[in-house]
């Protein structure tokens, strides 16, 4: 994977993570509802701290372009990897629990995807 590829991806993934970030923090239950779940006012303090959590994620997707330390984007990309295949198997258990909905499959799929590709980043970089 050339260098211009991988910053690409973080920059992507960096943008969306902070557009959900916003979201999570600005409409936070907006998210929930979009595959089901309501959350109501006094909940919210629950996608306040996903939402922090996504900035934080974001903003370092979008600092690790600036990295030339091999060693570095490989543990970032490490860590990216692990978030988001966490979340798919969360998902799979939510979605065994609850039962399934097309956007959860989907998001399960993305991310499989996505952890897909950062594990690829990880291993590139320590080559």
């Amino acid at each position: 994977m050339s260098s211009r590829l991988t910053r690409g991806i973080f920059v992507g993934h960096g943008v969306v993570t902070l557009a959900a970030a916003v979201v999570l923090m600005g409409f936070p239950a907006a998210i929930p509802a979009t595959v089901g779940v309501s959350v109501e006012p006094e909940e919210y303090l629950l996608s306040y701290f996903l939402g922090a959590a996504e900035l934080g994620v974001g903003l370092l997707s979008l600092a690790a372009i600036r990295l030339h330390d091999a060693a570095a984007v490989r543990l970032i990309a490490l860590c990216f990897a692990a978030f988001h295949g966490a979340t798919a198997i969360l998902e799979v258990v939510y979605v065994g629990t609850q039962g399934p909905s097309a956007v959860l499959v989907a998001n399960i799929g993305l991310r499989v995807v996505v952890t897909i590709v950062f594990v690829v980043i990880a291993r590139r970089r320590a080559a």
